[in-house]
């Protein structure tokens, strides 16, 4: 009986291994074409939370593959410090804008006197009396 398991294994593993190795004019295994990025990040507009949601990376056989993680790596942080510089240049911008309206003429210089006065504002100081005839002047 162990002459018997003993020639079938070999037999059964002999088998196995001229199927996998040579064993006919095709390979039992396909060349599979590496997985390449399908939707890559838009190069013609800046990208959008719908462009991070919609990208998917190919798989490697060690994870990822490094070429098409460390491009989109590289748009999205040029795209970060493009963002950064133009948020900066808008800010200082505000901060000039600000300035000017804050010290800038023509907020505390007074009213030229010839303008007729509007009725919303607080009327001027009294002008000088003047003399009439048969009275005494006010002091």
């Amino acid at each position: 009986m162990f002459w018997f398991l003993l020639v079938t294994m070999v037999v059964v593993v002999a088998a196995v291994t001229l199927a996998v190795v040579g064993g006919g004019k095709s390979a039992i295994l396909q060349d599979v074409a590496p997985e390449q990025l399908i939707d890559p990040l838009p190069a013609t507009r800046p990208v959008g939370r719908a462009d991070l949601d919609a990208l998917r990376l190919p798989v490697a056989v060690r994870g990822y593959r490094m070429m098409d993680v460390d491009e989109a790596l590289d748009r999205l942080g040029a795209e970060l410090a493009e963002r950064d510089a133009r948020i900066a240049e808008l800010e200082s911008a505000l901060a000039g804008a600000q300035a000017t309206a804050v010290g800038g003429p023509g907020l505390i210089e007074e009213p030229p006197e010839d303008r007729p006065q509007a009725p919303w504002e607080a009327p001027g100081p009294d002008p000088e009396p003047t003399e009439h005839p048969g009275e005494e002047p006010r002091r």
